[in-house]
């Protein structure tokens, strides 16, 4: 059985955390797409509510009526505000979200190099000891042979 390396199995836990803060990217990127679309739905229901109230103020409001509309149009302002904080609260989650999938990947990806590093110096140390066997074996066929 092979033995694993220490470095080995740093890079298996990186990888997993990048995977795991990719996943919560893409989460976070479906939330934030899902509350600009209910921001955008609440815009589009309050401005064909203030077309409502323009045809009706052009056909004659009551007092009553146009009380009704304009508090009616306050709280959809309301409710548009709030929806952006969401929208905002939500391309923040994001952004921190990216920063720490950016981390554990810049992690991931040092501990690779490391590990490329460690290949090469063992690769070297290989072919040194290759190559010193074959000077040995060299000098001794010409020792033997003289």
């Amino acid at each position: 059985m092979t033995k694993k390396s220490p470095i080995s199995t740093l890079i298996e836990l990186a990888e997993k955390d990048t995977d795991e803060a990719a996943k919560n990217v893409g989460k976070a990127i479906r939330a934030l797409e899902e509350t600009e679309k209910q921001l955008a739905l609440l815009l589009q229901y309050r401005d064909d509510y203030v077309m409502r109230f323009q045809n009706g103020a052009a056909a004659g409001l009551s007092a009553g009526q146009y009380m009704n509309f304009q508090s009616f149009i306050y709280k959809l302002d309301s409710a548009v505000d709030g929806q952006r904080k969401i929208v905002k609260d939500a391309e923040y989650r994001v952004s921190k979200a990216r920063s720490l999938w950016q981390e554990c990947e810049k992690k991931r990806l040092s501990y690779g190099i490391l590990h490329n590093r460690a290949q090469a110096d063992v690769l070297k140390k290989e072919s040194k000891l290759d190559q010193k066997q074959t000077d040995e074996h060299a000098a001794r066929s010409y020792f033997y042979k003289s």
